[in-house]
Parts: structure tokens; C-alpha cells; sequence
């Protein structure tokens, strides 16, 4: 099979169900950016890091890919003609969320107490997480904007705003154990 198939020459490419749509529909900028997530996520996965945040970012990508088809998916061509959905993939769930809260529960356990927002930096791994999670953000928000056009599984739009929360979490762990600095940001006051 060929990578390139030229039927998106125009412009054009095709959603799950055959749908055509413009590149730049708000529905392709969202899974576009799902994708661009979960290269980022990758990035981190491929740090020095310890093995268990590595298998949870694996995880963390495996969703992803059931986010990006979800929201490839044409609502209108969602079901096939035999009524069974066209994704014959288990959809994101309640445990996939509470997975992400309960691995943000046990690296805050070891954490201090947030009394400032921080810079983003301080490590190199550390700023792959914080650009990770402005991605996230940024998929969050055209997500909920196709969520406001043509309304898709709640779970999945909890998912991507757990997720950003993860990665913040992450990066102050990833911090504190590459001993890295967090700089607090402390506005200058007006003279």
C-alpha cells in the first residue's frame, strides 16, 4: 500500500465513513492536533525517565488514538447500515479518566503543595511536558469547539482536559526528580 493516495491534492481529505471535508474543518484541526499530542508525548516517553511513567505514557497514546477516531468519525456515518458503529474500538471510559486522577493522586502525594504558578522549564524533559500540555490545551479548546457544532462522547472531552492536568503534574514531578528548579512566577509590582 502507498502512503500517498493524492486524493487530498484539492484540499480535501476523508473522514471514517468516507465523508470529504476541507483540511482546515474544524473537525480535522482537532484530531490533527490530537496527533500532534501524541508525537510530543512520545518526545517524553523517549527521556531518561523512570519505567512506570513511560508505560502510562504508552497508555496515554493508545488513547489518544481512540480520541483521534472518535473524532474522525462523521457523526452521520457513525453507525453502519447493520447498526453497529463503524469504531470497533472500545471508546474512552470512566476508567480510562480515573486512571489519569489516580496517577496525578500518587505523584502529588510526593510533591509540595502548589503556592505559585511556575515557569515552565528548569529541564529539558521537563519542558517537553509543559509543550505537551499547552498542545493539549490547544486540542482541548478545538474539541470543545466540535463539541459545540457536532456533539460527541463526553468521556472524550473529559479525557483531553484530564490529560492536561496529567502532564502538568507530571512535569512538577519530573522536576522535583530530575532535581530540576521550578521557578515560581511572582508578578512585578507596578511602581
Amino acid at each position: 500500500m502507498k502512503v500517498y493516495t493524492k486524493t487530498g491534492d484539492k484540499g480535501t481529505t476523508a473522514l471514517f465513513g468516507g465523508t470529504r471535508v476541507p483540511k482546515h474543518h474544524i473537525r480535522i484541526e482537532s484530531y490533527g492536533t490530537i496527533d500532534e499530542l501524541n508525537s510530543h508525548i512520545g518526545l517524553i516517553r523517549d527521556q531518561d525517565i523512570d519505567q512506570l511513567y513511560k508505560n502510562t505514557l504508552m497508555d496515554i497514546q493508545d488513547r489518544l488514538f481512540t480520541v483521534g477516531a472518535i473524532l474522525a468519525t462523521d457523526p452521520e456515518k457513525a453507525q453502519l447500515k447493520n447498526g453497529k458503529a463503524r469504531l470497533n474500538i472500545p471508546k474512552i471510559s470512566n476508567e480510562d479518566i480515573e486512571k489519569l486522577e489516580k496517577e496525578m493522586d500518587l505523584m502529588e502525594d510526593s510533591l509540595p503543595p502548589m503556592t505559585h504558578f511556575v515557569l515552565p522549564g528548569g529541564h529539558t524533559t521537563v519542558s517537553f511536558c509543559h509543550i505537551a500540555r499547552t498542545v493539549c490545551r490547544r486540542a482541548e479548546r478545538l474539541a470543545s469547539h466540535l463539541n459545540d457544532l457536532e456533539p460527541f462522547q463526553p468521556e472524550t472531552l473529559m479525557y483531553i482536559n484530564r490529560l492536561s492536568d496529567y502532564l502538568f503534574v507530571l512535569a512538577r514531578k519530573l522536576s522535583h526528580d530530575l532535581q530540576a528548579e521550578e521557578i515560581k512566577w511572582i508578578p512585578n509590582k507596578e511602581s
